[in-house]
Order: structure tokens, then sequence, then C-alpha cells
């Protein structure tokens, strides 16, 4: 048989999705890689991410030095560090479920298992684009009062001369 006399599957194939959705996850995950800035730690996430939240939380502003912390979540992915897993270093803020997780020697936020069943992947230390956009804004009541809408600050597409 040659390809032009193929039959068609996509449709048994969708069909086949919606009622036996497992009998799809080798054919239809989605993987995503990522990596800390200093190259050290590499790795991927197999499987789908279920919300992206923007968080305000004061402690997501501290540990990102940033207005929130952007994170994807999911239940279902697995993560696999594919290099520097021993560089993986991990802190819970006592006290509290937050938890983080970096590379030790050049401090790239990284994906986070701290919280049993949930794998936290910060959005920026992907290397991969995610078609997903932002669930929600969460903690917003927390909102850094520098952090707005900014119509009329000047924007450049790098560094300022």
């Amino acid at each position: 048989m040659q390809a032009r006399d193929a039959p068609d599957v996509a449709p048994l194939l969708q069909a086949l999705c919606v009622f036996y959705p497992q009998a799809m996850e080798g054919i239809l995950m989605t993987d995503h890689f990522g990596s800390c800035l200093c190259g050290t730690v590499s790795f991927e996430v197999k499987g789908e991410f279920d919300s992206f939240y923007l968080c305000h939380c004061q402690h997501c502003q501290k540990d990102t030095g940033s207005a929130h912390a952007a994170n994807l979540f999911s239940q279902s992915a697995k993560l696999v560090w594919r290099s520097g897993a021993d560089a993986v270093t991990s802190f819970t803020l006592p006290g509290t479920r937050h938890s983080k997780s970096f590379c030790e020697l050049c401090g790239s936020a990284l994906p986070n298992t701290q919280i049993a069943g949930l794998l936290v992947v910060p959005a920026g230390c992907l290397d991969t684009e995610i078609s997903m956009s932002p669930t929600a804004h969460i903690f917003s009541s927390s909102k850094a009062a520098w952090d707005g809408e900014f119509g009329e600050v000047p924007k450049f597409e790098g560094l300022p001369n």
C-alpha cells in the first residue's frame, strides 16, 4: 500500500480519544523542556498542565524579586531530570506550603514536587513554548503597589541606551 492509498486514521483516533482517553496518552502527550540559567540543570515535563497562575502573594514576590510568580500546575504530568538533578535544591518556608526548587549554582527557579501529587513549573524556566494562557491572577489582594497598567511608560526592545 502506498502513502496515497493509506486510510485516514484521524477520525478513528479522535473517536478512540473520546471513549478511551488513556489510549491516547502515548500519541497526544505533550513534552515540554526546560533548564536553568547556567545550563547545569535540564528537565523534561511529559504531559499537560492543568492551570497557569500568576501569583501576587508576598511569598512569591520575595522569591521571584518581581511583582508575581508565573507557575504552571499539573496533577498528571511527569517530571524527568535530564541533567544536573544533584544541583537542584529546595526550600519550604516554615509553617507554610510555599516551596521553591532552584539550581544551587545559578539560583534559577526550577520545577517543584514538594507538594504530593502536584508538579509546579515556573513558566520562565521552560525552553519550549507553551500554548496555555494564564488561568487567573491569584492573591491579588497582595498585589504590589507598583504593579499595574503603565500605558505611558516607554517600551524598549532591549536595554535602553
